[in-house]
């Protein structure tokens, strides 16, 4: 059984010791309640509960904690996919909703299994999820001032490989900051977020630069191929270095490799696979 996690990135992880040691210390625990669940649930209910986990921290910019878009309000992404059954499921740009990877869970169980925008938020609404406010003072504080160097940047995500030897995986975000209304990021596809029966990736960065080299789906699909998770990692990094790509991916593949890499420093993880390894 193994579990990673990912926080996005964090450019001021090297000269803010204090925020830098609040998000090992969140990471070390989330990865840690994550890999004892998955001990009794699969891949694809431990996904979950991680990113939901991630999104009840404020310290990332998911769920509780998100960015706020340049009309002043917050929307949410996420989505799941179970590399057992190749389901897919997501939601986009939904407001006022505490753990949106709990409504793709949701969604897992219908024919149309991707919303967006009202739709999304009506069938949360049908489905007992509670309306939520998911803005923090200082996310408002950053809004008004416009900053561009929030301390929480990217999205976080939770890749799995369970007892089974099924993988899994979630991926959860609250958009860029700032951004158009309506732009859609790369977490809720499968260019961010894909999984099959031979490996799962969970991605963070800049989500046009992540949907135009189709990252997690191309890694994926060399590992089906035959390529080691790590060569097939680094090729796809490789390759959106012609239009200077910022990307970061977490992974797992059925013969138990897990890795991460990323294509600017640096990217927040932690994995367990017996032993806890967190970003340093």
């Amino acid at each position: 059984m193994k579990l990673i996690i990912h926080g996005g990135f964090f450019s001021e992880s090297q000269t803010n010791q204090e925020i830098k040691q609040a998000k090992q210390d969140a990471l070390t625990e989330i990865v840690q309640l994550g890999h004892k669940y998955l001990e009794n649930h699969t891949a694809a209910q431990t996904v979950v509960y991680a990113v939901r986990l991630l999104e009840d921290c404020d310290l990332f910019n998911a769920g509780t904690g998100s960015q706020i878009q340049s009309d002043g309000k917050i929307r949410l992404s996420a989505s799941l996919m179970d590399g057992k059954t190749q389901k897919f499921s997501g939601v986009i740009n939904i407001e006022n909703i505490k753990n949106p990877i709990c409504l793709a869970e949701k969604l897992m169980e219908h024919d149309d299994r991707v919303l967006s925008g009202k739709g999304a938020s009506d069938f949360a609404a049908e489905n007992g999820f509670k309306f939520y406010n998911p803005e923090i003072p200082q996310r408002r504080k950053e809004y008004e001032k416009k900053l561009s160097d929030s301390i929480r940047l990217g999205t976080v995500g939770c890749v799995a490989l369970d007892m089974y030897g099924d993988i899994a995986v979630a991926t959860s975000t609250g958009g860029k900051g700032f951004e158009i209304p309506g732009r859609v990021s790369d977490s809720a596809t499968t260019a961010g977020n894909y999984a099959n029966a031979f490996a799962g990736i969970s991605c963070t960065g800049v989500g046009e630069d992540i949907v135009s080299g189709s990252v997690a789906t191309k890694i994926v699909t060399r590992v089906t191929d035959g390529m080691p998770l790590y060569i097939a990692t680094e090729k796809t990094l490789d390759e959106m270095k012609p239009y200077d790509g910022f990307a970061g991916i977490i992974g797992i593949s059925k013969a138990g490799e897990i890795y991460h890499a990323d294509t600017h420093p640096y990217m927040v993880w932690a994995l367990h696979d017996g032993e806890i390894e967190v970003f340093e």
